[in-house]
């Protein structure tokens, strides 16, 4: 069975859409280590009102923070402070869909970020999404998981832009999943749809 861990190259890129749709295209399991903000709403609960299938499980955050802010600042707040080695990755015999909280160099503590919490052979899909800016940004991350030996993939979020993604495309030499359109709501239909046009380039 395979882990993805879903990352961006920014915060709001579309991640747990994505997340959604990839859980939904494996009916695999789905974990969000670290929430900060949103408890009420968060992003477990709503990728699981996107799936359909009833083989997904959806296991507990490690950590719960109730700030809508980077996550050493959340849990600074909160009066905790977050220890990598307690966020322990759930067992399962299914396949697993991990969500990340913004970027990959997102600090989790003094010195540990989202980063750290990628294991060795998990499989890296990074969530692009077209703005000023987000070629570097998605160059750089791309670059830095090679860098580690990662097996890299991209999903693009939002609508077309053909010189944006076939320069990405040409320098990065990873594999396109797909895109996630500028559609006008999300629900489990149309994620169900999206799951159907992922599901072999998984």
């Amino acid at each position: 069975m395979n882990t993805y861990f879903i990352t961006g190259i920014s915060t709001d890129v579309g991640k747990t859409i994505a997340s959604a749709i990839i859980t939904e295209a494996l009916e695999a399991d789905y974990w969000k280590p670290i929430q900060a903000g949103e408890l009420d709403n968060c992003d477990t609960k709503k990728v699981e009102q996107l799936v359909s299938n009833a083989k997904s499980k959806f296991h507990p955050n490690a950590y719960a923070l109730k700030t809508p802010m980077s996550p050493h600042g959340a849990a600074a707040i909160d009066g905790v402070k977050i220890d990598i080695k307690k966020i322990k990755t759930p067992k399962t015999n299914n396949h697993l869909v991990i969500e990340g909280a913004g970027g990959l160099l997102v600090p989790l503590n003094d010195k540990d970020t989202v980063f750290d919490l990628i294991q060795p052979k998990q499989n890296v899909i990074v969530i692009s999404r077209h703005y000023l800016g987000s070629i570097n940004h998605t160059l750089l991350t791309i670059s830095a998981l090679k860098e580690k030996g990662f097996n890299v993939s991209i999903i693009f979020s939002g609508n077309e832009h053909k010189s944006t993604e076939d320069i990405i495309k040409k320098m990065t030499q990873v594999s396109i999943i797909g895109r996630i359109e500028e559609e006008p709501y999300f629900d489990k239909n149309v994620v169900k749809e999206y799951a159907e046009l992922f599901k072999d380039k998984l």
